[in-house]
């Protein structure tokens, strides 16, 4: 091959992301909600949500986005740093305040291969976001302060038993939400972001087909809660998301997650489906 053979290879690669970035805004997003992302340790809000987080977080979308992280991420006791780098990074992506995020050091929940109680979080999620529940009565609507929830889906992008666990977590809240409520709509969606296989994780943005043919072979559903939700970083962007690994999470920053934050396909791509809970 020649040498302009070989100099044409980054720029057909930059066109293509340009391209999907581009493709990717012809879906549907959320905007004017109130949106709780619920992940299990600090760094999952980037090296899993980044393009989500950054897409929900512009200003013109209008929603209003908080972070609930079940722990501290004190496997190796480090837990007061990773609250402080998770702050920091969230903050380059987009969240209003530091009072947007929420870091718990519960029992319950601590960092480890466990999986955790899904009664014990669907009951601290009712206590911090449907407060009005237990007054109200069967015949009334019911209420929460939040319109959507943003988690991991049931096989948890990594099998991580604290990752999936959030979704189990989600899924028991939504189901005691409406136990008492029914016939009314649920005022929560909830949003999982789609697991795959191993080898796509570290296609970065060339995983871009693969994407966009499931997203475009799932049930559509256009409405003030869409369905299927794609994300697709631009330049700057997965710019934001590598600032937010390297100068905030510099406590995990060991060789492999170099690796995964150069390559990683959740670094630029997010696909999202809605939920039903039966």
């Amino acid at each position: 091959m020649h040498w302009y053979g070989w100099a044409s290879i980054p720029v057909v690669f930059f066109g293509f992301w340009i391209y999907t970035s581009m493709m990717a805004r012809s879906f549907p997003s959320l905007t004017g909600k109130r949106i709780l992302m619920l992940i299990a340790h600090p760094d999952d809000e980037v090296m899993f949500f980044g393009p989500t987080l950054l897409a929900l977080t512009r200003p013109e979308a209008g929603n209003h986005v908080k972070i609930l992280c079940l722990s501290s991420g004190n496997a190796d006791g480090l837990g007061e740093v990773r609250k402080r780098e998770l702050v920091k990074s969230v903050l380059i992506l987009g969240i209003r305040s530091s009072d947007d995020v929420l870091v718990l050091d519960d029992e319950n929940f601590q960092d480890s291969q466990n999986k955790w109680d899904s009664k014990k979080m669907a009951d601290l999620l009712l206590t911090g976001y449907a407060p009005k529940m237990p007054k109200l009565s069967p015949k009334s609507a019911p209420e929460t302060n939040i319109d959507a929830i943003v988690t991991f889906d049931a096989g948890g992008v990594s099998s991580h038993p604290n990752h999936y666990s959030c979704y189990f977590g989600a899924v028991q809240f939504i189901k005691t939400l409406m136990s008492r409520h029914s016939g009314w709509e649920c005022p929560v969606a909830l949003y999982t972001l789609t697991s795959i296989s191993m080898w796509r994780k570290y296609l970065f943005v060339l995983d871009a087909p693969f994407t966009i043919l499931a997203c475009i072979g799932r049930r559509k559903e256009i409405s003030a809660m869409p369905s299927p939700l794609l994300f697709v970083s631009g330049l700057g962007g997965y710019r934001a998301a590598w600032q937010a690994m390297v100068t905030a999470h510099k406590s995990q920053m060991v060789w492999f997650r170099w690796l995964y934050i150069t390559f990683g396909r959740y670094m630029v791509m997010n696909d999202l489906r809605k939920v039903k809970v039966a």
